[in-house]
């Protein structure tokens, strides 16, 4: 079978041409289920193709596709492509992405895409540019190898899109849950002899209880996914500006048998608290179903982008890949880098991937990117998930299945029978709970977990950045399993910990009341009116000491710096950094030489009621 290497990511890929499969467009964007020429219909949507096996008989498949071109229903065609030891189907969506070199102009830049009758897209810079395939074009695949011979062309590399992995529970294998043990968790199951651990749960009825309210209907967490049930009675009445990749409206495809992932998923994190069914961890908050995951650069950018200007705090992924293959390309990494960034008007959109239940000691190509909260899973006795991928780009982790499952709802359509296994697999122990909920699991339930605790920490502090929000996870998160786990804080298991809703919330309040633009300096201060003696040293970047806070207000420096060297009876040490265009004050209580020194110090802060964590200086700069 013939063979051809292109570029894709940070590599290349050597691709098989299937020997069974091509794709089809439609030109009135309808299936080919019912078409004489389609034995079966494989894959609904990838990279705007259907993914078909065709009838036909003796005829070759180059022949055969041929054929079908011409078809009067049939926009175009195109072959299906492995890469080499996997399975998974790579179809070309018919888009390049040309980087050329340095000093071309844009006259030579369009001669390159006149001589391979390519059509222009969309201009990125002077040098990027996205292109087409036309009627007169060859295989893109193709054009993208022979341009990259041509000296103009620094690389050519042909948007290719496949499905991606859904963590989703595979194969329950223990005995059912009846309530949300993973909210919290008491011990006991009602309908059950199964003995769970208590406390082993995301604290979140406690989170509630400090917020005095179960979140915001100002935040708006978006999910991205496949199989979304719009009609379920926990999500109907708060959906907020939907939109479907596939077929490029709000109007969102349901009732589709392969996909039935996003509902789940999606009440996980935010199913409403409406007297019947599940609640989710943020039951106010606003639900944006974004539905379409996708491989492709497009798409990838596409899904990104509509977050972005729709208004989304936060992004949920449950689905990725782990396949070296399908690394992600610099493209990819900028388009989460954008959301991280530019999101929520410069603060940053919230972005969670799973790290995916594969068992393998690296994560998710999307989860390991460093913007992205990476989410693990725990089992209801606080012990890690086996088949949760481990790796130091793990943030946290939280509450699945693995000893005892979660309960989720269930789309309309959700016939209960696993791909996988083809095992029925609503409910474990028989026991109907309602036909809209069903047992769910894997890094997919745990990361719209942790997706709706942030929906909580934006409820208590709306202003706080991402890397504010992925620094409270992981600075109040709680250390399961053997300390020995565990090296500078952080597990490749458990990340720096099993999510704590209730602490984050605390710290969130305790940002926006007592630390981040603090109002409550004394009026003479601010105003910069007052006498403070000085004593003002140049601290080196080595050591350790016990950070209460940054502050915006120069004046709560002073008072703070005052009271806690009175109190402490320590060097109080001053970082000033910029963030987000504005001068921040860091104060840092001490500056130990052994870490040993800044944990007494800090239980001693914490006991005369001061908060505050240890921090290595030299991470100050």
């Amino acid at each position: 079978m013939s063979k051809i290497t292109i570029n894709s990511g940070k590599g290349k890929l050597i691709l098989k041409k299937s020997r069974r499969l091509v794709g089809l467009k439609s030109k009135k964007k309808k299936d080919f289920k019912k078409s004489s020429f389609v034995k079966e219909e494989v894959f609904h949507n990838i990279g705007g193709f259907n993914v078909v096996t065709l009838d036909r008989k003796r005829s070759s498949l180059d022949n055969k596709l041929d054929e079908v071109r011409k078809k009067r229903d049939v926009d175009s065609g195109t072959h299906v492509y492995h890469v080499e030891g996997s399975k998974k189907p790579l179809v070309p969506t018919g888009e390049i992405y040309i980087l050329f070199q340095e000093g071309t102009n844009k006259e030579e830049q369009l001669m390159v895409l006149d001589e391979f009758k390519l059509e222009m897209v969309e201009r990125r810079d002077k040098n990027l540019i996205i292109a087409s395939v036309t009627k007169k074009s060859a295989n893109p695949l193709k054009v993208a190898q022979a341009m990259e011979a041509i000296s103009l062309v620094k690389s050519a590399e042909p948007d290719l899109d496949t499905y991606v992995d859904e963590y989703d529970l595979i194969e329950p294998n223990d005995a059912l849950l009846s309530h949300q043990w993973h909210l919290k968790n008491d011990g006991v199951l009602v309908d059950s002899n199964h003995r769970i651990t208590k406390g082993a749960d995301a604290k979140v009825l406690d989170a509630w209880n400090r917020l005095g309210n179960m979140g915001s209907n100002k935040v708006v967490v978006a999910v991205i996914d496949n199989g979304f049930d719009l009609t379920h009675p926990d999500l109907k009445n708060k959906v907020h500006k939907p939109f479907d990749l596939w077929n490029q409206s709000n109007n969102i495809e349901q009732g589709n048998p392969t996909f039935t992932h996003g509902t789940p998923c999606a009440t996980v994190a935010v199913a409403a608290s409406n007297g019947e069914g599940i609640v989710g961890v943020a039951p106010n908050a606003k639900f944006m179903p974004i539905s379409g995951t996708s491989f492709s650069l497009r798409a990838t950018e596409q899904m990104f982008d509509y977050a972005i200007d729709n208004g989304a705090d936060i992004i949920s992924c449950s689905w990725g890949s782990t396949n070296p293959s399908f690394t992600l390309s610099p493209l990819k990494e900028a388009a989460i880098a954008k959301a991280a960034s530019k999101g929520r008007k410069g603060k940053g959109c919230i972005i969670l991937y799973a790290v995916g239940n594969d068992d393998l000691d690296y994560v998710s190509f999307y989860a390991a990117h460093p913007d992205v909260i990476a989410v693990a899973a725990t089992t209801s006795k606080d012990r890690h998930a086996t088949y949760s991928n481990r790796g130091r780009e793990v943030t946290i982790c939280a509450p699945s299945n693995g000893d005892w499952p979660i309960t989720a709802g269930r789309a309309w359509w959700d016939d209960g029978v696993s791909i996988y296994s083809g095992q029925f697999k609503w409910w474990i122990d028989g026991v109907n709970r309602g036909d809209q909920y069903k047992h769910f699991g894997g890094t997919s339930s745990a990361c719209p977990l942790v997706a709706g605790v942030c929906a909580l920490i934006l409820s208590a502090n709306p202003d706080l950045t991402a890397a504010e929000v992925k620094d409270i996870l992981m600075t109040t998160a709680d250390k399961i399993g053997s300390p020995s786990e565990y090296s500078n804080g952080h597990s490749l298991k458990f990340g720096y910990g099993r999510v704590n809703a209730d602490r984050a919330v605390a710290e969130a309040l305790r940002r926006k009341d007592g630390v981040l633009g603090n109002p409550e300096v004394e009026t003479p201060v601010a105003k910069g009116r007052g006498l403070f003696q000085f004593n003002v040293t140049k601290q080196e970047n080595k050591g350790f000491g016990v950070q209460i806070g940054a502050f915006a207000e120069y004046g709560n420096v002073l008072i703070q710096a005052e009271k806690l060297q009175k109190q402490f009876n320590e060097k109080i040490i001053v970082s000033i950094n910029e963030l987000d265009g504005k001068t921040v004050y860091k104060i840092v209580v001490g500056a130990m030489t052994r870490k040993a020194d800044a944990r007494t110090l800090h239980s001693k802060m914490k006991s005369a009621g001061v908060n505050g964590f240890i921090r290595n200086l030299k991470d100050l700069l």
